[in-house]
C-alpha cells in the first residue's frame, strides 16, 4: 500500500446541510428529505456537481438528538421536461461514515418512515432490492392547510421546502392487481429501465448487463462474446455487419470498413486521417462539411453512420439475448477523446436508435469492473492497450468511489499498428525470398495482414510461428508463389518494441502531470486485447517494478464496468465517478499560439470563462478558434471550431465587453455561452466547423483577430488540475514498405 501521506488530497470545497426538527413525528410527516440507511434525496433546483463530499446534521428535539454523517453526491435529477411524468429536481446523497449515537437514531427513523422495513442486519435488510429502491417520491399536493415548515436549513444547503401532508387513506383501499399482473408491470418496468454497457472498439465490441446483482456479457445466437466492429456490403448488395462481414473481408476488402473507430470526429484535412488512409484498403473521403467519411459499395458514408451499423448489431444482440428491446445504453469511449469524437459517438447513438444515457471513459469503465465490490483503498493505473487507441489513466478507488486524478494517451496507437510493423516484415521476407514485387492488390494485402495479427497472437503463447499464405500470387510464368515465413518472439518484439516503449512514456507523462511516480501506485491493471503480449508485460513491470495484474479479461472488463455503472445509477447508493479533462481546451492567438482555457486534467464537470471585448468600432461580430491539445501551438492541437458571436450592437471600440464561459460536463463535452455584460443579453455563440485550415491559419495571422486573453480576466476558475503539458506526438508512424505499395493511387 503507497504511503497515505502521499494521497493528494480530495477537494476541499463542499456542500454542508443543517437540518432541524422538533420531534421524529415532525420529520416523518414533512419529508423534507427522503431519508433511509443508504443516503437521502434532496430537492433542491441547483443541485451539486458529482462527486461533491456533503456534511450532513439532521437535530431532532431541539437538537438533543443528531445525526452527524459525511456522504458524496451520487447522481443529480432534473425538472421534468413538458410530456414527461412530474418529478422534483435535487441530488442523490450516499451517505459513507456516520456517527454511532446517529445510526442508532437513522434505524428509529426508517423504521418509523418504512414501517414493514426489516431491521439493520437482517437478510432482508441487506438484500441488493433494499438496497436498491429509489427515494420514496414526495406526495401529491392537496387541500389541506399547509403544514408549519421546519426551521429553515443554514445558508449552505440548497434544500427546497418541504412537501405537504399527504392526503389521508380512503376508507377503502382500492383493489390491488393479482399477483401474476404485479409480477408483469414489475418485469415491465425493469425492462423500461434496463441499460446496458457497450464497449465500442476498434477491433471488437461487446455488450454486457446486470441482473440479478450480477454482470454478464451477452452472446450472441452463435455463441460469439465479442463482435468485429466491422461493416460492409457484399458483392450483391446486402449489407453485412460484425461476424459476416470480417468473413467476406479477404475477398471484398475495398467494400469492408474496419477500425473506424480511429477516424469518428475527425476532420478530413487532419494530420491522422491523412496517416491514415495508406493504412486501409477502403476509401477516406471528404465527408458534411470537411468531416472525414468513407466510400465503399459506391457510396459515402458518414463515420457516424458506420459506428451507428455496429451499435445496431449490438442492440440487436442485446434484444436477442435478453427477450425485449433494447434502446438504452451507456457507452463508452477512449479517455483521450476530444470533443467531436465524443459527440460523433452519441450521434451514432441516435442513428442507430440507442439513448446514450451515459459516455464514460474506458479506462475508468475498467477500474469499475477491477474494483467494484471489493472494497479498495487503492492507487491505481489503468493501462488500456486495445485493437487502435491507447489510454492510461490514474484513479484513485476508495470503496464505492473512482476518482481519475491523472489520464493520457494516444488515439494512434494500438494493435492494428503492431499487425501493420509484421506486415512490413513479412513483405519484406517474401520478396527478399522470390525476388517478385507485391501488386497494388487490395485482396493480396488482406491476405497478408490476416497472416500477420494471427502470427502476432501465436507469438502471445509460442516462442515461433509460422505465417502461411498459399498462392499469394502468380509470378510472370503464371506459377503460384506461396508466403511462409517463420517469426520467433524476439523478431516480433524488435519490430514491436518501440511501440510498446510510447506507451510506456505514455504512462509517465500522466503519473508526472500529477507529481506522482511508479512507488506512489499501489496495482497497474492490464486491459485490452494487444495487453496480452507477453512483451507489454515486461516492459510494464521494468518501468513499474511490479508484476502488472492480469486479474480481469482484457476484452471484456471495460463492457462489464459500463453495466455495473448502469446498474449503479438506478441506485441512491450508486457509485461515484469523478473524471478529468484529458486533453487541454484553448483559444487561437495570432501567431498560431493556443492560450489554454480549461487545462488537461481539470476535474469534471468544469466551468471557466473570459471578459472580451470588441477591437473595432462599429463591430457586430466576434470569432474565437477553439482547439483542443496540449500543445502550445494551435497547429498540433485539434480544431473544434470557431465561436461566432453575432449580432452585437454596434459601438466604439472597447465599449462593448461579453463574457464567453466555456464548460464541460461529466462525459467531458463541451459548451460555450456568450452573455453580454451590459445588457445582460445572452448572445448565441455558435461552435461552427466550416473553418478550413488555411482560411482558419489565415485569420490567426490577422493584427485584428481575437486574442482570448492573454491578461483576460478569469470569471470563475476550473476544477483542480494542470501540470505540465504532455510533449507533442507524431500523428502516426513512418510508412514501411506496406503503406509505399499499398498507398493511395
Amino acid at each position: 500500500m503507497a504511503d497515505e501521506r502521499r494521497r493528494e488530497p480530495r477537494v476541499a470545497v463542499g456542500l454542508s446541510i443543517k437540518l432541524s426538527y422538533g420531534t421524529l413525528d415532525d420529520l416523518v410527516e414533512r419529508q423534507a428529505v427522503n431519508l433511509s440507511r443508504g443516503g437521502l434525496f434532496i430537492r433542491t433546483r441547483d443541485p451539486k456537481p458529482v462527486g461533491t463530499p456533503v456534511t450532513l446534521l439532521v437535530e431532532v428535539d431541539a437538537g438533543a438528538r443528531q445525526i452527524r454523517a459525511k456522504g458524496v453526491v451520487t447522481r443529480t435529477q432534473s425538472p421534468a421536461a413538458p410530456g414527461e411524468p412530474p418529478r422534483d429536481p435535487g441530488m442523490g446523497v450516499r451517505l459513507v461514515e456516520i456517527d454511532p449515537a446517529g445510526q442508532a437514531l437513522l434505524e428509529e427513523i426508517v423504521a418509523a418512515h418504512l414501517p414493514g422495513s426489516p431491521p439493520a442486519g437482517s437478510p432482508a435488510a441487506s438484500a441488493p432490492a433494499a438496497a436498491s429502491a429509489p427515494p420514496r417520491p414526495p406526495a401529491p399536493p392537496t387541500t389541506a392547510a399547509p403544514v408549519a415548515a421546519p426551521r429553515a436549513p443554514s445558508a449552505h444547503a440548497p434544500v427546497a421546502a418541504p412537501g405537504p401532508r399527504t392526503a389521508p387513506a380512503p376508507a377503502t383501499p382500492p383493489a390491488s392487481p393479482s399477483g401474476e399482473e404485479a409480477r408483469g408491470a414489475a418485469a415491465a418496468s425493469a425492462r423500461k429501465s434496463l441499460v446496458v454497457g457497450i464497449d465500442l472498439g476498434t477491433t471488437n465490441s461487446c455488450v454486457a448487463v446486470v441482473q440479478g446483482g450480477k454482470a454478464r456479457v451477452l452472446s450472441s445466437r452463435q455463441g460469439y462474446r465479442t463482435i468485429p466492429s466491422i461493416a460492409a456490403y457484399d458483392e450483391h448488395g446486402r449489407l453485412l455487419v460484425g461476424h459476416a462481414a470480417k468473413g467476406q473481408m479477404l475477398v471484398n476488402p475495398r467494400n469492408t470498413v474496419y477500425g473506424s473507430k480511429r477516424l469518428v470526429g475527425r476532420r478530413f484535412a487532419s494530420p491522422t486521417v491523412q496517416a491514415c488512409r495508406d493504412r486501409f484498403s477502403y476509401e477516406i473521403v471528404e465527408g458534411h462539411d470537411g468531416a472525414a467519411a468513407v466510400r465503399f459499395a459506391g457510396r459515402d458514408f458518414s463515420l457516424q453512420q458506420v459506428s451507428a451499423l455496429v451499435l445496431q448489431e449490438i442492440r440487436t444482440v442485446a434484444t436477442e439475448a435478453l427477450g425485449f428491446t433494447v434502446d438504452r445504453a451507456i457507452v463508452t469511449v477512449p479517455a483521450y477523446y476530444n470533443d467531436h469524437q465524443r459527440q460523433a459517438v452519441r450521434e451514432a447513438g441516435k442513428l442507430a436508435g440507442l439513448d446514450i444515457v451515459r459516455i464514460v471513459n474506458e479506462p475508468t469503465a475498467a477500474a469499475l469492473a477491477f474494483g467494484h465490490g471489493r472494497g479498495l483503498d487503492e492507487r491505481v493505473l489503468i493501462y488500456d492497450l486495445g485493437g487502435g487507441t491507447f489510454d492510461a489513466s490514474v484513479l484513485e478507488i476508495q470503496g464505492d468511489i473512482y476518482e481519475v486524478v491523472s489520464t493520457g494517451g494516444d488515439t494512434f496507437l494500438g494493435g492494428v499498428d503492431f499487425d501493420n510493423q509484421l506486415v512490413d516484415h513479412l513483405a519484406y521476407a517474401f520478396v527478399e525470398r522470390t525476388g517478385l514485387q507485391l501488386p497494388d492488390d487490395r485482396v493480396v494485402w488482406q491476405r497478408l495482414r490476416d497472416a500477420a495479427e494471427e502470427t502476432k497472437i501465436a507469438l502471445s503463447t509460442a516462442e515461433r510461428a509460422v505465417a502461411r499464405v498459399p498462392f499469394l500470387l502468380r509470378d510472370a510464368a503464371g506459377k503460384p508463389a506461396d508466403l511462409e515465413v517463420e517469426v520467433t518472439r524476439a523478431e516480433l518484439e524488435e519490430l514491436t518494441g518501440r511501440l510498446v516503449d510510447r506507451t510506456v512514456q505514455v504512462c509517465r507523462d500522466v503519473l508526472s502531470a500529477r507529481g506522482l511516480g511508479p512507488d506512489d501506485l499501489d496495482d497497474v491493471l492490464l486491459v485490452g486485447g494487444q495487453s496480452r503480449m507477453p512483451l507489454v508485460w515486461r516492459k510494464v513491470r521494468e518501468a513499474f517494478g511490479r508484476e502488472p495484474n492480469k486479474s480481469i479479461h482484457p476484452d471484456e472488463a471495460v463492457a462489464i464496468g459500463a453495466a455495473l455503472l448502469a446498474d449503479s445509477e438506478t441506485r441512491i447508493d450508486s457509485v461515484v465517478l469523478i473524471d478529468v479533462l484529458a486533453m487541454g481546451i484553448g483559444v487561437g492567438l495570432p501567431g498560431g499560439r493556443m492560450a489554454p482555457v480549461l487545462p488537461r486534467n481539470s476535474r469534471l464537470p468544469a466551468r471557466k470563462g473570459y471578459e472580451i471585448a470588441t477591437t473595432r468600432d462599429g463591430q457586430e461580430e466576434l470569432e474565437l478558434a477553439v482547439f483542443q491539445g496540449d500543445s502550445p501551438k494551435a497547429s498540433e492541437c485539434e480544431y473544434l471550431g470557431t465561436v461566432r458571436l453575432e449580432g452585437l450592437p454596434p459601438a466604439p471600440r472597447g465599449e462593448v465587453r461579453l463574457s464567453v464561459e466555456f464548460s464541460l460536463g461529466q462525459e467531458g463535452i463541451l459548451s460555450v455561452e456568450a452573455r453580454n455584460l451590459a445588457t445582460g443579453q445572452v448572445t448565441a455563440a455558435q461552435l461552427a466547423t466550416l473553418d478550413t485550415p488555411e482560411s482558419l491559419r489565415e485569420k490567426l495571422q490577422l493584427p485584428e483577430a481575437q486574442s482570448a486573453p492573454e491578461g483576460a480576466r478569469p470569471l470563475e476558475r476550473a476544477g483542480e488540475g494542470g501540470g505540465p503539458p504532455a510533449p507533442a506526438r507524431d500523428a502516426g508512424e513512418k510508412k514501411g514498405l506496406f503503406g509505399r505499395l499499398f498507398g493511395r493511387r
